[in-house]
């Protein structure tokens, strides 16, 4: 039996660099954000703030769901983020 995953954007502002990623243990991947021990990109540019969480049934659904947003054209990104959190607030408080 699989378990679920979720499709994370992660950003350092608005319009910001964006950060995709797909996890199956979302409060694991945001201690590891917290704690320094993440990407090499979100490390760079300082992407600390989660923006958009998307869930999924399974991690192979998150992991294509990621695919299909790193595909995307850069200025799409905001669209979507503004329609599920206008104030770009960071949802790991929330989590």
């Amino acid at each position: 039996m699989g378990s679920g995953g979720f499709t994370c954007i992660r950003t350092n502002r608005e319009f910001g660099a964006f950060y995709v990623g797909a996890t199956a243990e979302i409060h694991g991947r945001i201690a590891q954000h917290r704690e320094g021990r993440s990407s090499e990109l979100c490390r760079k540019y300082r992407a600390d703030r989660l923006v958009l969480v998307e869930c999924h049934a399974t991690n192979q659904e998150a992991i294509a769901r990621e695919k299909q947003l790193r595909r995307w054209r850069r200025e799409w990104m905001p669209a979507s983020i503004e329609s599920a959190n206008p104030p770009w607030e960071d949802l790991a408080l929330y989590l």
